[in-house]
């Protein structure tokens, strides 16, 4: 997909339109549910989207043929949520989305084995208490556990992203899980 990433780059800054509109077709999606993750607001994830690919259009001459597009896509968005959520001032609600644009939340696409009806309420639960408890991680941690357990990239890819070297994202990540664990225990 890599190869194909750049040959539609190099097309799209030529002033080809399909193949820019191919490129929107591939990542659209995917920029959405980071920006879903990060933000859990449907509104601005779209938001996120379109001005992510407003930015890859008119930054097309900059991007770098060397490195993988998904890499130059994903910092882009990234960026853009960090941003929104700098600007956002924290407020958590008890009607807070809890849903992705399937109607699943995003514990949904975890793997789950079939429990009975008592253990499902108790999982669903957990489920909500882990997801608050991620929401209420330090900005610089939220960033990189979304991206490593979440769209499941790897470290290389999280340093790439976010332009760190791999030791701080190994000890972000570290640090992150660390926060949910004590949250955790906390509240379970």
């Amino acid at each position: 997909m890599n190869q194909m990433d750049t040959r539609l780059a190099k097309l799209a800054r030529g002033g080809d339109r399909a193949a820019f509109a191919e490129l929107v077709e591939l990542y659209k999606d995917k920029i959405y549910h980071l920006a879903y993750r990060m933000l859990h607001n449907r509104h601005e994830a779209e938001e996120i989207v379109q001005e992510t690919f407003l930015r890859v259009y008119t930054n097309l001459e900059r991007y770098d043929e060397q490195q993988k597009f998904s890499t130059w896509i994903y910092r882009i968005g990234t960026n853009l949520c960090i941003d929104r959520l700098r600007k956002r001032k924290a407020t958590y609600s008890l009607d807070a989305e809890i849903h992705d644009g399937e109607g699943n939340d995003w514990y949904a696409t975890l793997a789950s084995e079939d429990t009975a009806p008592d253990d499902q309420i108790v999982l669903s639960e957990t489920q909500v208490q882990i997801r608050e408890s991620i929401e209420t991680l330090p900005e610089k941690y939220k960033a990189v556990v979304i991206l490593r357990y979440l769209q499941d990239l790897s470290l290389q890819e999280i340093s790439d992203v976010l332009k760190m070297p791999v030791t701080t994202i190994k000890t972000r990540l570290h640090r992150g899980r660390d926060f949910l664990r004590k949250k955790l225990e906390q509240i379970l």
